[in-house]
């Protein structure tokens, strides 16, 4: 199975203080275990870095880039997956949602991927399967 992690995953798991960290943690733990392959886009690891940094502290963001990221597989976004993204943006016309979200759903569409570990109910919004919790895997 293939899940893409979002920002609000890797951020809540990383991130003690965050309402969501345990239940973030456990899953985290959980797709981990279970050898589930996880994907995220450049676009995600540098959103990811940016608040980690900006909220937590540069340790956190290197501990992100040099311990974590070592076994998520990070698609590099291209000139074409930006544009079609960028469309996308323009199409939903709203402000709530970013142009990294708008790659990410591309993104997961073209590759074939159906469910996120992600905090942001926009995933769910665009047809997306969300994770949270450890049953949720178990569950489907």
């Amino acid at each position: 199975m293939k899940v893409f992690v979002d920002t609000s995953a890797f951020f809540a798991t990383l991130v003690r203080n965050d309402y969501m960290h345990v239940r973030a943690r456990e899953t985290f733990q959980y797709l981990v275990e279970q050898s589930v392959e996880l994907y995220t886009t450049s676009y995600v690891v540098l959103e990811t870095i940016a608040l980690l940094q900006a909220r937590v502290g540069l340790d956190a963001a290197r501990s992100f880039q040099h311990e974590f990221l070592s076994i998520i597989k990070v698609y590099w976004v291209d000139k074409s997956l930006h544009e079609k993204a960028f469309r996308r943006l323009e199409l939903r016309g709203r402000r709530e949602i970013s142009l990294v979200d708008c790659t990410s759903f591309v993104w997961m569409e073209e590759s074939g991927i159906t469910h996120a570990f992600a905090y942001d109910e926009h995933f769910n919004a665009e047809g997306f399967t969300l994770y949270g919790q450890p049953d949720d895997l178990q569950e489907r």
